[in-house]
């Protein structure tokens, strides 16, 4: 099996544009729910391609305000380690976006 993925660079720059107004709007905030944002949208772009040929898109489960307890745990960590939990929590969103998603 292959996976495929089917990112434009018009989609990458209106994804990152539409972020990096809401994260100046918010002071920062916005990117406690930029992870799910990004996950998702990888995602939901992303095919897997059987051998013969057969493509099936991928869906992810989650929504941004779905885990708010886990967001806002995660800014505490943060800001109890002056930023260096982000890393691990960019990682952990991954985690969970993954294993809530499927295949169709």
């Amino acid at each position: 099996m292959k996976i495929k993925a089917d990112l434009s660079i018009l989609d990458i720059i209106g994804h990152l544009i539409v972020w990096v107004v809401l994260i100046i709007i918010t002071f920062g905030i916005a990117l406690f729910f930029f992870p799910y944002s990004f996950s998702r949208f990888v995602i939901n772009r992303t095919s897997v391609v059987d051998p013969a040929g057969v493509e099936r898109k991928m869906v992810c489960d989650i929504n941004l305000f779905s885990n708010i307890g886990h967001i806002i745990l995660w800014m505490l960590i943060s800001l109890v380690t002056f930023g260096l939990g982000y890393i691990f929590y960019f990682y952990r969103v991954w985690n969970y976006a993954l294993n809530n998603s499927r295949i169709e």
